[in-house]
């Protein structure tokens, strides 16, 4: 493989009792900040219940944020399926895929809330059992096929897509893993990409990724499937960064615990067991843990070598986009991962970052050479100079 892209993951989850209609913008404005700063791709999530995971729709906010973009692809990260019409759903992700002419990726889960699958009469088990026939429904949609079925509380009837995506053969579908296999075996036996979004949130998540990847390994071998591409497949952590670990630390009083408290509260992360002293003990548990990286770009490069080296290899590394810091120190520890951390992994065989030490060396071990050779350089110009003068005289 070459070396890794770089995106968020933005779920959100926002302070409560502020603006929902500012945090937003803020949300979309981010979107065009690292669309500047290079950053290769985003996800948004789809959630409904909390009061703090305020996007219900990542459709409708790709559409947003596809205008105010150039180049970053925009994933649905993840559309719950099991929740909607497939047949809606196809629809809205091929008109996406016109709308940003072919920026936009398809993400795929059972919903992570318990409190969102409650609302409409569901369990997560009956959710999880139902993500593969909607998305056997979706892919058939996507392939051109006209499709009759009955999937949970939804009918099909001859149902076929008014348009074809804009993307040949079709845009990108991949699909959620946390600590179940779910995701693993559809990944595997749909041949669809794969997003480890429990990576690093617990020492167990972190520890399952090769047996993750075996899951989808089998799974494509089972269905007559060509091997997946580990270029493909994502994982996800958190991280904040500044120029001080000192300075990171002061950063994240801002958030750090109300952020964490939510998710253990509503996210039901198995495993996820959260410390109760102070905003440092929980630093140090974030960094201790793995589950992510508060400190400096040295801190984050390490966090992301060691996931390198739990996983065997993956292709893109997605970075939770939250609010443990207020949005000016997030904002900057954006501009210092693209600025250095990313480049350190970046670039086929040598990274960026390397191919620019590499650069000096050579100029440093030539230095006495090229000294000696602009002397004589300087020499030569002057004597000719004075050779014309004479000449003319």
């Amino acid at each position: 493989m070459t070396g890794l892209r770089f995106g968020a993951f933005l779920p959100p989850i926002h302070p409560l009792g502020e603006s929902p209609t500012w945090w937003l913008r803020h949300d979309l404005d981010l979107m065009a900040h690292l669309d500047r700063l290079g950053f290769d791709e985003a996800w948004i999530g789809e959630h409904h219940s909390t009061g703090r995971d305020i996007i219900a729709s990542p459709e409708i906010f790709i559409a947003a944020a596809a205008e105010r973009t150039s180049r970053i692809r925009l994933g649905t990260g993840m559309t719950s399926i099991t929740y909607h019409h497939p047949l809606w759903v196809a629809d809205r992700m091929v008109m996406l895929d016109h709308l940003t002419r072919g920026r936009v990726m398809f993400g795929v889960g059972p919903g992570s809330l318990p409190a969102d699958v409650a609302m409409i009469g569901m369990t997560p088990t009956q959710s999880r059992e139902l993500l593969e026939t909607h998305l056997d429904v979706i892919q058939r949609l996507l392939a051109g096929e006209s499709v009759t079925a009955t999937v949970g509380s939804h009918t099909l009837v001859d149902a076929t897509l008014q348009l074809r995506p804009f993307t040949e053969p079709c845009f990108e579908i991949a699909v959620a893993a946390t600590s179940s296999p779910t995701g693993a075996r559809l990944a595997g036996s749909r041949g669809v990409s794969l997003i480890s979004l429990g990576a690093t949130m617990t020492k167990g998540g972190f520890d399952a990724l090769a047996y993750h990847w075996g899951i989808a390994t089998e799974r494509a071998a089972h269905a007559g499937r060509p091997a997946p591409d580990r270029s493909t497949w994502r994982l996800v952590t958190e991280v904040h960064v500044a120029e001080t670990r000192e300075q990171a630390y002061r950063d994240v009083e801002f958030g750090l615990r109300d952020w964490l408290e939510h998710l253990q509260e509503n996210a039901a992360v198995p495993g996820l067991t959260l410390p109760s002293g102070s905003t440092r003990e929980l630093i140090d548990f974030v960094n201790e843990s793995g589950m992510g990286a508060i400190g400096t770009a040295d801190d984050v490069r390490r966090q992301i070598q060691r996931m390198v080296d739990q996983s065997g290899g993956f292709g893109t590394v997605l970075l939770l986009a939250h609010d443990w810091a207020d949005p000016t120190a997030a904002w900057r520890s954006w501009e210092l991962i693209a600025r250095q951390v990313a480049p350190h992994f970046q670039g086929p065989g040598k990274t960026h970052a390397q191919s620019s030490r590499d650069a000096r060396a050579r100029i440093l071990a030539r230095r006495e050479e090229a000294s000696v050779a602009a002397s004589a350089a300087v020499e030569h110009m002057t004597r000719k100079y004075a050779d014309e003068v004479a000449g003319r005289a």
